[in-house]
C-alpha cells in the first residue's frame, strides 16, 4: 500500500489496487519525480539503492532537471543516466 501522504503522487492508478512492491520502476519514478523528503525517506526504506540507481540511470522519462539532481544525489556521471543523454 502506498502511504496516505504519499497518494497525491499516484493520481492515475487504483490505489486500493496498487502495490508499489509490484511496479518498483514505475513508483521510484513518481517519487523521484514528484516525492518530497518524506517521499523520499519511505522511498529509501521500501526499496533498494540499487533499484533507485537504476531507475535513475535507465528511465527516460525523468525530466532533465530530476534526472541531474538525482545523479548528483548518488553520484552517477551524467554519461550514465539515459534522461541525460541526446536522443
Amino acid at each position: 500500500m502506498i502511504p496516505q501522504h504519499l497518494q497525491p503522487l499516484f493520481w492515475d492508478v487504483d490505489l486500493a489496487s496498487f502495490h508499489p512492491e509490484l511496479h518498483p520502476g514505475y513508483t521510484i519514478l513518481r517519487v523521484l519525480e514528484y516525492g518530497d523528503q518524506p517521499a523520499v525517506a519511505w522511498l529509501k526504506q521500501t526499496f533498494s539503492e540499487a533499484q533507485i540507481r537504476e531507475v535513475i540511470r535507465g528511465e527516460r522519462r525523468l525530466s532533465r532537471k530530476s534526472a541531474g539532481f538525482w545523479a548528483l544525489v548518488y553520484g552517477i556521471p551524467a554519461r550514465e543516466v539515459r534522461a541525460l543523454s541526446p536522443g
